[in-house]
């Protein structure tokens, strides 16, 4: 056994550090002794019971949508709408093409909204879907109102061109021309929880896009937050659907429009 000297030191001193250095070994010694213990006493518990079933949740990649407020219609095109000035900047600026569909909220604090139509018309439904889910993530929600106007334009009509002696912040655009209007568009809005393999996956938007669902939640005005409410609706989907589940209370939060709400099945 090699131990080391510390000339500087007495005697007694370094035999002192060395009873100090057995102490300490000592005392871990114990506390790793108490925790084996503790293990084999859970794989006992366990073996007991009976076998522990564990559901392995796929991990799923996030789509580039994800990173805004996003739906498909029930005609099965994407929306998609800002959640900030700079994303509401993305969505006008690095995502909406000639043949999309703009849509806003007549109301302050309302985000850049648009109708991925890609090579195909949008219909009707998918029209006043865009509207309806441009007014849910309006501030009309927040201010718990029941309906607002929205209007649509072409990505031609939206300019970053300020009136003379003006300017425009990040977020902020012109829309020039003439707009078609969905008045009196209603604030509804609802979660999805639809079976892609072997799991369920959560989808927002109106009631129509996903009443296809195997559960479908309404989502309404409340006292709760977007956190308290995400953490019932996913409660309430693990005891109807079970624990396969592949989302979050993060996931489903991100889904849901800002101000209080509520949850009903």
């Amino acid at each position: 056994m090699k131990v080391d000297i510390d000339f500087l030191k007495s005697l007694e001193e370094n035999a002192n550090a060395y009873y100090a250095e057995a102490k300490k070994a000592k005392k871990k010694l114990l506390g790793l002794e108490k925790g084996v213990a503790k293990v084999q006493k859970k794989i006992a518990q366990e073996h007991e019971s009976g076998p522990v079933e564990r559901i392995a949740v796929r991990k799923r990649e996030k789509r580039w949508f994800e990173k805004f407020h996003w739906f498909f219609t029930s005609e099965g095109l994407l929306v998609i709408a800002g959640r900030d000035a700079r994303s509401n900047e993305d969505v006008v600026k690095k995502h909406m093409e000639k043949n999309d569909v703009y849509f806003h909220a007549d109301v302050h604090g309302a985000p850049h909204t648009v109708l991925k139509a890609g090579e195909k018309k949008p219909g009707k439904k998918s029209l006043a879907e865009a509207a309806i889910f441009a007014a849910v993530f309006s501030k009309a929600w927040r201010e718990q109102l029941a309906a607002v106007d929205v209007y649509s334009a072409s990505p031609s009509q939206v300019s970053k061109n300020a009136p003379s002696g003006e300017s425009l912040g990040t977020g902020a655009f012109m829309v020039y021309g003439e707009r078609e209007w969905f008045r009196k568009t209603p604030l509804e809005y609802a979660l999805g929880f639809a079976k892609k393999g072997d799991f369920y996956e959560v989808f927002g938007g109106p009631l129509a896009c996903v009443e296809k669902c195997e559960l479908v939640m309404i989502v309404v005005h409340g006292k709760d937050s977007k956190g308290n409410a995400a953490k019932k609706a996913l409660s309430l989907a693990k005891k109807k659907l079970g624990s396969q589940i592949n989302a979050g209370v993060d996931d489903i939060s991100n889904l849901l429009p800002s101000g209080e709400l509520g949850i009903k099945n």
